[in-house]
């Protein structure tokens, strides 16, 4: 009884009381510049391997992108699902069964991972052709991934559990676990690569040991009786179907985002291959090159509105559980603000600087080019796309599963595929670049609407819709 006081005490009780304001900054600035180091961190492997490996290598990163996808998929069907599921329930003050939500990250990310490594190492070569991989660049490609699937229990459990503790109140510990990740792998890279000659593959060994001593410092933490969220002796490995199916319910939104973004850069690649050897040869190497050194940018910027939403999720998440509706629409329309004014940064970037920001990956002229132009077309959208992303994590971050997958899934499957095969017939190259903001214009609109019928539902009858929980089994 006392054990549970202390407990009580020490639950996140702030998020339902606290100024949103007050609370939003206080969760969503550790989440910043957690995922601002994140996007760092992918950034630092690209820029030493774009000069110390050379542009092939480049093109052959990037063709690794939708396999990267696919583990970020099931990664995240864990670890949001989770996340989320964990907020609701600390705003209901049902402790013991967030820490069973807890041992059930880790059962099904150890599973999960080791499977997609299995299957990854398994079919790695025609794979990694399907994703656009040429006989100049499947080399460089090969060599990188076989060390990221060999690390990606490590990379699963590492971003399953900081996602989790956010959720259980404490952004700052997974900030500063991510900060940690990025400073190891900025020194790690450059001494693999150029000390030990290591080439591409010396950038993959470099993320996955830095992912492994965060891991660790991560299940230090979470062994700690103290705080609310803590593995129950004897059951770090749980598993529970009821919790999964939740779980797993509200995850599946981030997943098929993630596996839909695959099957873009997997268009996207073969396209500006497409595209690119009409106008010479050894083109659409270098233009899927591009696309990935512009990826890199953008995601930086995508990144800090990730961090916002981060800090939403578990504010929007307690008070959709303790039935606070009010607070819950204040924090999303905050976060829709900062959002929107981080986007129009990267606006202006890539419309007024775009070359240079692309020189700092790339020394060969006509990537630079096709990069620099790409950009400046692929965030012509940017000022309004920022409410298109809040909305998504929104009603994914107050277990809206439905409606959080048909809008992860309807700005990549049913706007962005279409405009990717159609605008190309009639711009070429430039057209594939073309099919990014006109497919972002068209998800905001129909985010908008989602909202306006949210806001009414809260109106008339929100006794109707309030999170119902997880019961004991």
């Amino acid at each position: 009884m006392k054990e549970e006081k202390n407990i009580e005490k020490a639950a996140p009780m702030e998020l339902g009381e606290e100024s949103i304001g007050r609370l939003l900054r206080k969760y969503a600035v550790p989440a910043i510049i957690a995922m601002t180091a994140s996007s760092l961190y992918n950034m630092v492997d690209s820029i030493f391997i774009g000069q110390g490996v050379g542009s092939l290598a480049i093109s052959g990163l990037a063709v690794t992108f939708p396999l990267m996808n696919i583990s970020a998929a099931f990664g995240s069907l864990v670890g949001v699902g989770a996340s989320a599921l964990v907020s609701m329930l600390l705003g209901q003050k049902n402790y013991g069964m967030a820490r069973r939500v807890l041992g059930n990250v880790m059962t099904m990310n150890v599973v999960l991972g080791v499977l997609l490594m299995i299957f990854g190492l398994a079919f790695l070569d025609p794979i990694l052709y399907f994703f656009g991989a040429s006989d100049n660049t499947i080399g460089y490609a090969r060599e990188y991934m076989i060390y990221i699937l060999i690390g990606n229990v490590v990379t699963h459990l590492y971003l399953g559990l900081n996602a989790v503790m956010r959720a259980a109140g404490r952004p700052k510990v997974a900030m500063w676990l991510t900060i940690l990740t990025v400073v190891l792998n900025t020194i790690l890279d450059p001494l693999f690569i150029f000390v030990f000659d290591m080439g591409i593959k010396g950038a993959a060994i470099a993320t996955v040991l830095a992912q492994t001593v965060s891991l660790v410092w991560q299940l230090r933490l979470l062994f700690k009786r103290e705080d609310v969220l803590h593995f129950e002796d004897g059951k770090v490995f749980t598993y529970d179907n009821k919790i999964a199916r939740e779980s797993l319910k509200i995850g599946l939104s981030p997943f098929l985002m993630n596996m839909a973004s695959c099957f873009v850069v997997l268009l996207i690649n073969n396209q500006l291959r497409r595209y690119g050897d009409q106008m010479g040869e050894g083109v659409g190497d270098l233009a899927i090159g591009a696309y990935g050194i512009v990826n890199r940018i953008i995601f930086l910027f995508v990144m800090v509105v990730m961090g916002f939403n981060q800090g939403m999720q578990p504010i929007a998440g307690y008070n959709y559980g303790a039935g606070k509706y009010d607070r819950v629409m204040k924090v999303f329309w905050k976060t829709v603000m900062w959002a929107t004014i981080m986007v129009c940064l990267g606006f202006v970037v890539g419309t007024f600087i775009p070359e240079v920001a692309v020189r700092l990956f790339a020394n060969e002229q006509t990537m630079i080019e096709i990069a620099a132009r790409g950009f400046t077309i692929a965030v012509a959208a940017f000022p309004i796309v920022g409410f298109q992303m809040v909305a998504s994590n929104f009603f994914q971050s107050i277990g809206m599963a439905n409606k959080a997958i048909f809008l992860s899934l309807s700005r990549q499957v049913l706007f962005l595929i279409p405009c990717l095969v159609v605008v190309p017939l009639w711009f070429g190259i430039e057209g594939v670049w073309m099919a990014l903001p006109i497919s972002d214009a068209i998800a905001t609109i129909v985010a908008a609407v989602l909202i306006v019928g949210l806001v009414r539902k809260f109106k008339k009858s929100p006794s109707t819709i309030g999170f119902k929980g997880v019961e004991e089994s």
